[in-house]
């Protein structure tokens, strides 16, 4: 018997896919769940209306997700901080201090933990930073700490 599943479960498929199952799984286990249904037209052709809205939904998500990292890629974002001998500095800026710095100056609104940092800034200089937009899409952004 040919099912949809409604759910991923774990060693027989992912939500959407369509399986063969045996009757007495499908009668007995599946159906009564809630995690499959019967493969029939009007299911498979609702399936089909599903999939083609769930991928132009994706393909928005991801148009909006490069222009962001656009934006991303050419902003700097400045720190002035105390330090002391050596460049280093008295606290340390972290992907909180970042986040809220590029909202106030640019009107960019970034999650902290989409940041990739090896940890906080503790030294005077310039660095990279790797912002995660999206699943597949990744920008720059350029953070200088300056002594104050």
């Amino acid at each position: 018997m040919k099912v949809i599943l409604l759910k991923d479960i774990k060693g027989t498929g992912k939500k959407g896919d369509v399986i063969e199952a045996s009757d007495g799984h499908a009668r007995n286990f599946l159906f009564p769940r809630k995690l499959a249904k019967p493969a029939t037209d009007g299911n498979m052709s609702a399936l089909t209306h599903q999939k083609k809205s769930e991928d132009k939904k994706n393909a928005e998500a991801l148009a909006a997700a490069n222009a962001l990292a656009e934006k991303i890629n050419g902003l700097t974002v400045t720190f002035k901080a105390q330090s002391g001998d050596g460049g280093r500095l008295f606290g340390s800026i972290t992907s909180k201090d970042i986040a809220a710095k590029l909202k106030k100056d640019h009107g960019v609104e970034i999650d902290k933990k989409k940041m990739v940092m090896d940890g906080p800034i503790k030294l005077i200089g310039c660095e990279t930073i790797k912002i995660k937009v999206y699943p597949k899409v990744a920008a720059s952004l350029k953070v200088v700490v300056e002594n104050e």
